[in-house]
């Protein structure tokens, strides 16, 4: 996928360059989106158990430092050779606020919360990201005013955390979410929404994935420091590491930082921004499935009901409103321009 990824980077016409592809280059372009969409959806979906198997025998802060500073060291290496300039000064503090809230306080957040919640409600509360992106842009000054649409969204989203947080009813096995594990994880989704939003509009490099490189850098790094911070250099024996704990840490730097990052800034670059933003929808999914198939998490009734109230409401808030009619202009005479899809 990086490969794909280079493609895009390399060859205008991979990125709408107006060009007369045959049937069998479309059916082919085609064939490689829905391959990388899948990618993303089943790895993406798939770290969370794989973030589980890691931290049961390595300290979570550790264990995500050296997966986001050997994946980012690897990238931005192989982007720099590809050619792409050394990143500006501002650039780099771009990539670090972006870091920090992506990696720092939203990743972080998140391997240390699935040492006492399991992987599958941890993709589920994460999962409600959109939410929160569409509360703090609602909120921020010169923020986006939402719909009615957006608004029953976030309500009905925040409804179904409740049901599946809620410390006095249990979730399966006869065991309730722990309720600290749940708060630290809404945080973390709490801050990969703010640096979201900030990326944006931040200074970035041109090529997207130098930018993730950047953002692994410094992320690994600032979670390096909070890890020796926090003791977890204490807590690092690697003679007591298992075998499916350095397996799971593997998978996240093959998988989970180069060919799911990989998968989806080339995806951002070929195809319509409506279709790449259905991983939200899937991601919680198959990390539920996953879990109960492969580590035999409480998959009930609360915990399904949970599930589909969530992802619907993701939906509902991520899915655009039919535009209402504009007012009749009349028409001047003007320059005939091919259509151009307005960004997000």
């Amino acid at each position: 996928m990086i490969l794909a990824c280079g493609y895009a980077q390399a060859h205008p016409s991979a990125e709408g360059i107006a060009m007369q592809p045959d049937k069998s280059q479309h059916a082919l372009s085609s064939l490689a989106i829905w391959a990388a969409l899948l990618a993303v959806y089943v790895v993406w979906g798939s770290t969370y158990l794989a973030i589980r198997f890691a931290v049961q025998t390595m300290p979570p802060f550790l264990m995500a430092s050296a997966r986001f500073l050997i994946a980012g060291s690897v990238l931005y290496a192989w982007r720099r050779l590809k050619g792409d300039p050394a990143p500006t000064t501002i650039e780099w503090r771009s990539a670090a606020v972006v870091g920090l809230c992506l990696l720092l306080g939203g990743n972080g957040g998140l391997v240390w919360a699935e040492q006492k919640v399991a992987s599958s409600i941890a993709a589920l509360l994460i999962g409600a990201t959109p939410l929160w992106m569409a509360l703090i842009d609602t909120l921020r000054p010169g923020g986006q005013k939402p719909g009615v649409q957006t608004i029953l969204g976030i309500v009905i989203g925040f409804c179904g955390i409740v049901l599946l947080i809620n410390p006095t009813q249990a979730v399966g096995s006869g065991e309730s979410v722990d309720l600290v594990g749940a708060i630290v994880l809404l945080a973390a989704a709490f801050s990969w929404s703010a640096g979201s939003l900030y990326s944006r509009k931040a200074t970035l490099p041109a090529s997207p994935l130098l930018g993730t490189a950047m953002e692994m850098l410094v992320g690994g790094a600032a979670l390096l420091v909070f890890g020796i911070l926090v003791g977890d250099v204490g807590r690092l024996d690697v003679r007591s590491m298992a075998p499916t704990s350095w397996l799971g840490l593997g998978y996240l730097i093959v998988f989970g930082s180069w060919i799911g990052f990989s998968a989806y800034t080339w995806l951002l670059r070929v195809a319509p921004t409506p279709l790449v933003s259905t991983y939200a929808y899937v991601n919680p999914v198959v990390a539920v499935v996953l879990g109960f198939l492969l580590a035999g998490e409480a998959l009930t009734a609360r915990s399904i009901l949970a599930t589909a109230i969530i992802v619907g409401a993701v939906i509902l808030t991520t899915r655009r409103s039919p535009a209402k009619p504009q007012p009749v202009i009349p028409p001047v005479p003007a320059p005939q321009f091919a259509d151009v899809p307005v960004e997000e």
